[in-house]
């Protein structure tokens, strides 16, 4: 594509209404899959329906800025790739409206983490901006997992630190979230792997390279459901360890399908996030 050309499609007025374009911008299934298990593991850990509610929207917000941030600052570099499946690109809202609704939903995510309490809230802020800095830079180097573990760590975190009274995170839970966050950074990135490459993006998955970014993506998820089994309280259940054996095999099927399907990986381990929660509520013993 030519310059004018990439001229002429960033100038397309946005198409079916500027909420329409903004939900399509803010990657909405992985940002209504992580508001609603944070918000389903709240309401297990003994909040109230109001703080189960400020916890989702908290959440929520943080989600959609970190969505709208990363189409925003990726616009030009989707442009020049022809990536018409992009809202930006195909026209659907501009880059400035993406970047004006990540700035305002950052905005609005601060006082309603820190609603959940100062270090909660400063919690949650800390994975947050630890997105934001994987969307600005960080994704190119050899640290790009260090944000998804830093954020999926705080997210437990920041649902048990918000509950009332002086409580805190155990241990495993942590752990485990962190681990998540290091397998959804190698599906979420493994499609778009020779792009990336291409565009001079050489994050740790990159540089893998895509075969082995796939074969080892099982590895974390299966080890974080190992701790969640193993680190809680009380001696493992049936249900526990049926549960990790759909993990595995859920997480295997997925590597070994994953060169046909380059998206699967990333759905598995939505997947899998969803069914460690279940673990979690249904092993208990989220506060330390």
């Amino acid at each position: 594509m030519d310059a004018t050309n990439r001229a002429t499609v960033g100038a397309v007025r946005p198409k079916g209404g500027l909420l329409a374009g903004l939900a399509r911008a803010c990657h909405p299934g992985p940002t209504a899959a992580v508001t609603l298990l944070m918000t389903a593991l709240a309401v297990s850990a003994g909040h109230s329906a109001r703080g189960s509610v400020l916890v989702g929207v908290a959440v929520l917000a943080g989600q959609l800025s970190v969505g709208w941030c990363n189409d925003a600052v990726d616009a030009r570099r989707d442009r020049a790739a022809d990536r018409h499946g992009k809202p930006v690109v195909s026209g659907a809202v501009t880059a400035g409206a993406v970047r004006a609704a990540a700035v305002m939903a950052l905005v609005a995510c601060v006082p309603l983490s820190l609603s959940g309490g100062l270090f909660a809230g400063s919690v949650h802020l800390v994975g947050v901006g630890g997105a934001w800095a994987y969307n600005l830079g960080l994704k190119a180097t050899r640290l790009s997992w260090l944000p998804y573990a830093v954020g999926f760590a705080a997210l437990p975190a920041f649902v048990v630190l918000s509950l009332p009274g002086r409580v805190a995170p155990a241990w495993w839970v942590v752990t485990a979230g962190a681990l998540l966050g290091v397998g959804a950074h190698l599906g979420n990135v493994l499609p778009d792997i020779e792009f990336d490459l291409r565009a001079g993006v050489r994050g740790w998955p990159q540089r893998l390279g895509p075969t082995r970014t796939r074969l080892l993506l099982p590895a974390p998820l299966v080890v974080a459901s190992g701790v969640l089994v193993l680190g809680g309280p009380g001696v493992p259940g049936v249900s526990s360890w049926a549960a990790l054996v759909v993990v595995a095999l859920t997480a295997l099927v997925s590597a070994l399908l994953g060169g046909r399907c380059v998206r699967l990986p990333f759905i598995a381990s939505i997947l899998v996030a969803g069914m460690d929660v279940a673990l979690l509520v249904g092993r208990g013993g989220l506060v330390a």
